[in-house]
């Protein structure tokens, strides 16, 4: 029986907690609401991740790119290009949030949300620096985690060899969080149960009618990202026709979209972009380095279109300085955590924590995750191949004589 149980699909573990929450809370009422620890015992073990995980995963992200003087430049262009897309990426999905009113009349009531003082932006900016780093570990302040983590990881690369021993501490410690967040999140099915038990027992079925909304709402943003933002790139800066370049990177889209799974790509997307005129060079050092980096999908239009759900179900408004503070968090924190098992429920948590909304919330959003994966893993590919393609080209990684060739032609060459 336990063997069966283990060769169903995580995804679908989760889906049957979501739906036997909602079918305990319909049929039991008020009583359901006795579930609730369950919830907050996988509530707890997430946070009790996000502060160790975020550090190390983002040192090690830093160091990663070595100090090798012919890797500096393609390495920093490189992580350039993840930055500026996962930024435009959370500004999209800050609009289309924003625009849709996910949440309808729909409000929860909530005992977990911080009184928030909320600072102006120029205070916004004096809070990421971390006066004690041992105090904002210990009080989860996500925004001077990350800054600390990454002067850490680039000081690391600055002493060089003297430092090797703290390196390879910190990628042990990055490896067993990594693992930990592993087991920790075999707990999300039951999670999910408790958490919908209660919502459905105290508030109803009606809690579940805006999911449908916060699906479209991903769908439209990760689509606007992929057409305007990559496909402005391609056009505007390699200068290469985006027709040409979404008719060749189809294969790999159709992989992410079905598999969810971009390291499962690799091999397709490896392929797409050689057929593109990429280098094979290229192509083996920003492919798996975007698998693992570049996550616009998950870290930049997935959280913040998920905090503003939240805060929109849970009745809190949110003001521009949380906007920018949703913005900042999911853009730099997912180049450091993407790698991560789960990245995307770590990014959310990560998030949801900077502005002070409710964990809870992502009971609602598990359950949803694998169509909204679908999507997100898409777009995720599609940003990497597009970086092949334009860092390469600014590099001389690039043939245009490939690029403008015929698909059918390059296939029979291949073969």
């Amino acid at each position: 029986m336990l063997q069966v149980f283990n060769r169903i699909p995580f995804w679908q573990k989760v889906l049957a907690g979501f739906a036997l929450g909602a079918i305990v809370g319909v049929l039991f009422g008020e009583q359901a609401t006795a579930l609730k620890p369950l919830g907050d015992l996988f509530i707890g073990a997430i946070k009790m991740l996000v502060a160790p995980l975020v550090f190390c995963a983002i040192v090690v992200s830093i160091t990663s790119l070595g100090s090798q003087t012919n890797l500096k430049r393609l390495s920093f262009k490189t992580l350039g290009m993840f930055m500026l897309t996962g930024t435009a990426a959370s500004f999209i999905g800050l609009t289309i949030g924003s625009v849709i009113d996910m949440g309808g009349t729909l409000e929860l009531a909530t005992s977990e949300v911080r009184e928030r003082d909320i600072p102006g932006f120029a205070q916004v900016l004096l809070n990421m620096i971390p006066v004690n780093p041992f105090a904002s570990l210990a009080e989860g302040k996500v925004l001077q985690i990350i800054v600390f983590a990454a002067l850490i990881g680039i000081a690391i690369n600055a002493v060089g060899e003297k430092a090797e021993p703290l390196k390879k501490t910190i990628e042990a410690g990055a490896e067993v969080m990594f693992q930990l967040t592993r087991m920790v999140l075999k707990l999300t099915p039951i999670g999910v149960f408790g958490l919908m038990a209660w919502v459905i027992g105290k508030y109803g079925l009606t809690t579940l009618l805006p999911l449908g909304k916060f699906i479209i709402a991903i769908y439209i943003a990760a689509l606007i990202h992929i057409i305007f933002v990559y496909g402005g790139l391609i056009k505007f800066v390699a200068k290469v026709s985006p027709l040409k370049f979404f008719r060749k990177a189809m294969p790999a889209q159709l992989v992410a979209f079905t598999t969810a799974s971009s390291f499962g790509t690799l091999p397709v997307s490896t392929k797409c972009s050689e057929s593109m005129g990429v280098s094979k060079r290229y192509s083996a050092f920003v492919l798996p380095l975007g698998a693992t980096m570049n996550m616009d999908g998950c870290g930049g239009i997935y959280p913040a279109i998920a905090a503003i759900f939240i805060a929109q179900i849970y009745g809190i408004p949110l003001d521009m300085s949380d906007y920018m503070l949703i913005a900042i968090t999911a853009t730099v924190a997912s180049v450091g955590t993407a790698g991560v098992p789960g990245s995307a429920m770590v990014m959310l948590t990560v998030t949801l924590g900077a502005v002070g909304l409710p964990l809870e919330g992502i009971a609602f959003i598990a359950a949803i995750d694998r169509v909204i994966d679908m999507i997100r893993t898409a777009t995720n590919v599609t940003g990497d191949m597009m970086t092949a393609v334009v860092v390469g080209k600014s590099e001389g990684q690039f043939d245009q004589a490939q690029f403008d060739s015929d698909e059918n032609r390059v296939e029979h060459q291949a073969a």
